[in-house]
């Protein structure tokens, strides 16, 4: 397919040279953190935060709950996977070569693999974890896609990508981990309900903010209650005894009267 406009009078192009011009004026140290930022960085930080976010939301109380959630968390790399197999067909369809092979003047700080251009992966993998993120937790899917946002931003700073191809990106992530949400869901919280069931990986899914959960709490109490068992047990003999030799005594004192 002959794939998108690249002509000049596209404002794609026109915003294109406006952001990935500022490179000719950056000092070198700036376009060095964007390209480790764009290649890596922001997606490792992504990642990070993903673990963050499993780690948070097993901290409840209600195990029903952190399996929702728990199951939330995993649905979004697996969301970010499945929107890279759905680009990969999108990109040859479309065949729009990377901006350096179109335009003249254009910075490209990071070599292209002679892939397409349109949709952007980097953006699609991002916005798709990003958007799974916010269904188990609003804060930390908000700063995730502040970092998808970001991601795309500086692959167009790189030169790799016009600004379609982020925008591209981040609404096919956005689209894959919300439409497929409720799937996922009901095939992933019936797992991670067994899985918090469990006495041996049950943390993975749900620890409670307490010092205790719910099968430690067990046995301490079965503990408890066998120590208060032993408790009373020791009282009634002692208190057969003291019986013993109360009437021990009275025997004594009948045969002395």
């Amino acid at each position: 397919m002959a794939g998108l406009e690249t002509t000049g009078s596209n404002p794609d192009v026109g915003l294109l040279y406006d952001i990935n011009g500022l490179t000719a004026t950056a000092p070198d140290w700036v376009d060095r953190v964007v390209t480790v930022a764009g290649e890596y960085g922001l997606i490792l930080a992504l990642v990070l935060l993903t673990v963050w976010t499993w780690w948070r939301v097993r901290r409840t109380d209600c195990r029903e709950e952190a399996a929702g959630a728990v199951a939330a968390v995993v649905w979004a790399p697996l969301a970010a996977g499945i929107a890279l197999l759905v680009n990969i067909p999108i990109r040859g369809f479309v065949g729009r070569p990377s901006p350096a092979e179109q335009h003249r003047g254009i910075e490209e700080l990071v070599a292209v693999r002679g892939d397409f251009s349109f949709v952007s992966d980097h953006a699609t993998l991002a916005m798709a974890l990003a958007v799974g993120l916010f269904i188990a937790h609003r804060r930390a899917g908000l700063a995730g896609i502040a970092l998808a946002v970001l991601l795309g931003f500086s692959r167009v700073y790189l030169g790799v990508h016009y600004p379609t191809d982020v925008i591209g990106g981040l609404a096919l992530g956005t689209a894959v981990a919300l439409l497929l949400s409720p799937l996922a869901s009901a095939l992933l919280t019936p797992l991670t309900k067994l899985i918090a069931r469990s006495a041996k990986v049950g943390r993975l899914v749900w620890s409670p903010k307490g010092t205790r959960d719910e099968a430690g709490s067990v046995e301490e109490e079965r503990a408890q209650g066998q120590e208060q068992g032993r408790e009373r047990q020791e009282d009634g003999g002692v208190r057969q005894e003291s019986g013993a030799v109360g009437v021990s005594r009275r025997r004594d004192r009948d045969l002395a009267a």
